[in-house]
Order: structure tokens, then C-alpha cells, then sequence
């Protein structure tokens, strides 16, 4: 049951790498499953689960960096409260989460993209930790290429959500996710083709004791 944690910067295909890992491990990959079975667990809907998710579209980087002009919302801890969704305090989705991907781990294995768990995950025996990784311009050029929107919004695309990500490690973890000390293996996959990083870290993950 091998385990797989994947940190990736917007841009830099983790979306796709973490599936093919997973694929050629035998193993699940956990991306939006977590937020679904928390949301269920919850009783709150997948939406409102999102909010709180560091992957999401309007993740939790937009929305603390939006802080100051929402006097609904409470930074530092407490319950958030948005337009239209119930209080969910943030802390208790992270606890929830957490215990998803640690049970997950133990259950079946997995490749797990985001939520900072190479940080949940630290201790787990056997578990390889990756982040892909480059420095900003080739990020955007890739994203625009891919995704087939402008350099410009591309930039932004980048830009948005390597601060939501970052955000919501340093607020609940109080890491640095950029840290190498954090991986066993950081890659980066806008040199090395996809193909070629998936390859690596199946090796690396099978050779991991």
C-alpha cells in the first residue's frame, strides 16, 4: 500500500501526474474525494466544504486575503461566515480532513494531491513525499499553453493560487510548503517532461523502505 504525497504549484501539472502515479502504483489517487467525504461528514454541502479546501477555486487564500471587507468573516480562527452558507469553523474542516487522508493512508494507501500532507502524513512509514516545482515564468507559460488562456491570465491564475495554497499551510501548519526539507523529492516538471516525472517518483516510491 504505497503512499504518495504530492505538493504542486499552479502550473505545474500535478493534476496530471498525481493520476498517472497513482494508475502505475495501484493505488487511489485522493484529490476531491477528502472535501466530499468531510462534506458528508459535516452535513454541510460540497460547496461550503470547498471554501475551506486550499485547492478550490475561491480557496481559502482569496478569501482571508478578502478579509479586511467582509466584516462577517473572523481571521484568525474562528467561525468564517459567508453569504449564504452555514458557519463551518475552519479548524474543525482541518481536523476532519486530516483524519480522511491519515485513515485513507493506512486503509488502502494512496497518491494524495495538496492539503499539506506530507505535513499530515510526516510520520507515516514507508510514505514518499514530493513537491513539483519552477520558478514562476515557466509556470504561467505552461499554464497558458495548457490551459489556452492568455499570458496574462495565466499570471493571474498563478499568482492566485500559489497564495491561496501557501495560505493555507502557513495558517494552519505554520510551514513554509516551498520547504525542501518537507520532500523526499522535488521535481521540476516544467523541464522534465510529465512522462518523465511520473516515472521518477514510481521509482522513488518503490525504492522508499
Amino acid at each position: 500500500m504505497r503512499v504518495v504525497t504530492i505538493s504542486a504549484t499552479y502550473g505545474t501539472a500535478g493534476s496530471v501526474i498525481g493520476p498517472a502515479v497513482a494508475e502505475r502504483l495501484g493505488v487511489p489517487f485522493v484529490d476531491r474525494a477528502i472535501p466530499s467525504a468531510v462534506a458528508a461528514e459535516l452535513g454541510c454541502s460540497i460547496e461550503e466544504a470547498l471554501v475551506h479546501d486550499d485547492r478550490a477555486e475561491h480557496g481559502l487564500g482569496r478569501l482571508l486575503s478578502g478579509a479586511m471587507r467582509l466584516p462577517t468573516v473572523t481571521f484568525g480562527g474562528v467561525d468564517m461566515y459567508l453569504p449564504g452558507a452555514m458557519p463551518l469553523p475552519p479548524e474543525e474542516f482541518v481536523t476532519r480532513t486530516e483524519r480522511m487522508i491519515k485513515e485513507t493512508a493506512r486503509a488502502s494507501g494512496g497518491v494524495f494531491l495538496g492539503r499539506a500532507g506530507a505535513l499530515v502524513l510526516a510520520e507515516h512509514p514507508g510514505a514518499l513525499h514530493v513537491r513539483l516545482d519552477a520558478p514562476a515564468r515557466r509556470r504561467i507559460l505552461q499554464t497558458a499553453a495548457l490551459s489556452e488562456v492568455s499570458e496574462r491570465a495565466a499570471r493571474k491564475l498563478v499568482e492566485d493560487n500559489d497564495r491561496a495554497r501557501s495560505a493555507y499551510v502557513r495558517h494552519f501548519y505554520r510551514a513554509d510548503p516551498a520547504d525542501p526539507r518537507l520532500y523526499q523529492l522535488v521535481v521540476d516538471s516544467t523541464t522534465i517532461p510529465v512522462q518523465a516525472c511520473v516515472e521518477l517518483i514510481v521509482i522513488a516510491a518503490e525504492a522508499v523502505n
